[in-house]
């Protein structure tokens, strides 16, 4: 019994030194200060927008990612663009209003 708790001990600790080493090469590989800026097209009523935003600033948040967020407006109607700017109030989150088209 004592060489079975052995083992998953021994097993236990080589799964977290290679889980470390891991995270060790993520953390030298990821880009220091080249930031990229995720474009969301936004349309209609909007549909998904809040839940891709929270999750690209959820990305940002964990460290994952670093850049902002740009709504664009590619035909959003009137409770959509409410919507857009509700988000773009976030901090990291742009909104590109389409004023042109607007009638």
């Amino acid at each position: 019994m004592g060489s079975v708790l052995q083992f998953l001990a021994v097993l236990l600790a080589a799964f977290g030194l290679v889980s470390l080493g891991w995270l060790a090469a993520g953390a030298l590989l990821l880009p220091g200060v080249c930031p990229a800026r995720m474009v969301v097209e936004a349309k209609g009523d909007a549909g998904g927008l809040e839940q891709t935003v929270k999750a690209l600033l959820w990305l940002r948040r964990s460290g994952l990612w670093w850049g902002e967020v740009v709504i664009e407006d590619c035909g959003l109607s009137r409770e959509g663009e409410a919507l857009a700017r509700a988000l773009g109030s976030q901090s990291g989150v742009e909104f590109s209003p389409d004023d042109f088209d607007r009638v």
